[in-house]
């Protein structure tokens, strides 16, 4: 047993460096893929559609903390080989952040009206270029809020990669703890990382919100 000190504080905000990477992980890996469902959802086609809506539906209703066990500990039953903490940890927020982030962008794309589309097609250019230079920045710009919103959500969510042995801000507070035994301190400092991390990005979703809200 020994005291908490500086170099203890020191050591969260080292681990706070393992939750930023794996946000940016997830956004990295999942917004592409976030974008495709997006796509797939507002196809004509019913196929794609149809893909696209299991994949969220599945990914959804399963807790954040299911997907990180089951990519951690069942994959490995499944494909017989052991898989890194940061590979399991990485595919799962990669498949939570997608999930989400195609239902928010579809909803962007929804919201612009059809009368846009059909503007954008008497300019005589394609589909996707129709997407990408009309469309896109209007459904961004409408969805900017709730994404920023899901950022928060996955600063937080970081905490449950605890489980699988994963050094970051939480898992770093559990080891201090352990060998401070000052829980309630430590997982104060703990909390009060978070707070300051999430509260700045609360605020700009809403003001990005009241922002776009009082243009509409």
């Amino acid at each position: 047993m020994r005291a908490f000190s500086g170099s203890d504080l020191i050591y969260l905000l080292y681990a706070l460096q393992w939750t930023v990477a794996l946000v940016v992980i997830a956004l990295a890996m999942g917004a592409p893929l976030g974008l495709a469902l997006a796509l797939m959802r507002t196809s004509r086609r019913r196929l794609p559609r149809y893909i696209a809506m299991v994949f969220i539906e599945v990914v959804q209703g399963v807790p954040l903390l299911g997907l990180l066990v089951f990519f951690y500990f069942g994959v490995p039953l499944l494909a017989g080989r052991e898989v890194a903490p940061v590979i399991a940890v990485s595919i799962a927020f990669t498949a939570y952040s997608a999930s989400f982030l195609g239902q928010i962008w579809r909803g962007g794309i929804e919201a612009v009206k059809g009368t846009q589309w059909d503007a954008a097609a008497c300019l005589g250019i394609t589909k996707w270029q129709q997407f990408r230079y009309v469309i896109g920045p209007q459904a961004f710009r409408m969805s900017l809020p709730p994404t920023v919103g899901l950022l928060v959500q996955l600063i937080k969510g970081t905490s449950l990669v605890s489980i699988v042995g994963f050094v970051e801000l939480t898992r770093a507070g559990q080891i201090i703890s352990a060998a401070t035994f000052q829980p309630l301190l430590v997982y104060s400092c703990v909390a009060v990382i978070y707070f300051s991390v999430c509260l700045p990005l609360t605020h700009w979703a809403r003001a990005l919100e009241g922002r776009l809200n009082g243009a509409a």
